[in-house]
């Protein structure tokens, strides 16, 4: 199985949590509040097709990097390898609370 990481978040545009597969992630030249995913996977053509995973995938097949912000992921899972290759020191980033 080829090293990813299975990032689950919170989409914008409609509220539901998406589970999006990539090769890489990163620090966001965006700044400390995102984070960067590039090399996109998606499951290998098959005689099932998952509705759901289609959409995302014509959603999402011209994206080069996606940039997301770090209050919508909900979770990081590492498949395959260790650890996260984070360049910036996020242990002194203060999170303000929703008024």
């Amino acid at each position: 199985m080829t090293p990813h990481y299975a990032v689950t978040w919170k989409d914008p545009r409609d509220g539901e949590m998406v589970v999006l597969r990539a090769r890489s992630i990163s620090d966001s030249q965006l700044g400390l509040t995102f984070v960067a995913l590039s090399d996109l996977l998606w499951d290998a053509p098959s005689v099932l097709v998952n509705p759901a995973e289609e959409r995302l995938k014509r959603r999402f097949e011209a994206t080069n990097v996606l940039h997301l912000s770090i209050h919508s992921i909900a979770s990081i899972e590492e498949i395959g390898q260790r650890g996260l290759p984070l360049e910036a020191d996020r242990s002194k980033l203060l999170l303000f609370p929703d008024r």
